[in-house]
């Protein structure tokens, strides 16, 4: 299901969050939303998932016009940055309990839950409950549960931000995976700039509430539409007031360097002379 924001303007009191964003997020797409903190990312999440109303423009979910639809008529799943389980209950009973919600029978929850627990590879761990549940262990439960009510739009904010690094990177490719099989439109908040271009097909670049660029990881670093993004994707160097990627340098000192060994120990050896890489 396609997604669409129409000139959106969002404000909290004198803080403009968004300002007329326009953003087409194509159907069965994986999207990231890339920015700083303060960028407006987790609030056009909130806005497309419907627990904000933007001040102006309009959402499209589909066909259909969901600026005022509430979040639990939208067919969303949201998984936030807190997975907020429910402690008493078991990882099945958690994954299910959207269906309980809408009182489906209590054997089809189960059989969805089970098929769910079976796709986030949890099945032998149904009947445990979460707080015998690793930190990566209890995310993918989190989008399990998202996933049980079938929505047509997964929404993710900050999915992996309170793991660590390698658990991070283990998801990242757990969450391509899952995409290819489940193909079902997805939208994820993070300020990681790596896995950002790890994970998704498109990225939408985000600073100060509006969008400065959007595409591929592969045209944002090789074709930045201005500083910011040239500073804010991918690995970058200062030369005075420019900013190189490492490669350029690199062809910079191959063709400018008369040996290798010289290469580097010069102090006019811009892989010596600049820092602030990022």
């Amino acid at each position: 299901m396609a997604i669409e924001l129409r000139n959106v303007t969002k404000r909290f009191g004198a803080f403009t969050a968004l300002e007329d964003i326009c953003l087409r997020v194509g159907d069965g797409t994986l999207t990231a939303l890339l920015g700083p903190s303060g960028s407006g990312k987790s609030t056009l999440l909130r806005i497309v998932a419907g627990l904000e109303r933007p001040d102006t423009g309009n959402v499209m979910i589909g066909v259909h016009d969901v600026t005022r639809t509430p979040a639990r008529s939208r067919g969303v799943g949201f998984v936030f940055q807190n997975y907020a389980p429910f402690k008493h209950m078991t990882v099945q009973d958690n994954v299910a309990f959207g269906l309980a919600v809408r009182k489906r029978p209590k054997a089809e929850r189960r059989a969805r839950a089970r098929e769910l627990l079976a796709l986030v590879r949890l099945e032998e761990l149904a009947e445990r409950y979460p707080s015998q549940l690793s930190g990566g262990q209890m995310q993918r439960m989190a989008l399990a549960r998202a996933l049980a009510v079938e929505p047509k739009v997964l929404l993710l904010d900050e999915p992996f931000g309170a793991l660590d690094v390698k658990v991070r990177a283990e998801l990242r490719e757990w969450l391509r995976r899952l995409h290819e099989e489940i193909h079902v439109t997805t939208i994820f908040v993070t300020h990681d700039q790596e896995e950002a271009m790890d994970v998704a097909e498109r990225i939408v670049v985000m600073n100060a509430g509006r969008i400065e660029q959007i595409g591929p990881p592969s045209e944002l670093y090789e074709s930045p539409r201005n500083e910011f993004v040239m500073s804010f994707v991918g690995p970058v160097n200062r030369l005075g007031n420019t900013f190189v990627r490492p490669h350029d340098i690199q062809r910079w000192c191959r063709g400018s360097c008369t040996s290798a060994s010289r290469c580097g120990s010069s102090s006019r050896c811009p892989t010596v002379a600049t820092s602030g890489r990022r």
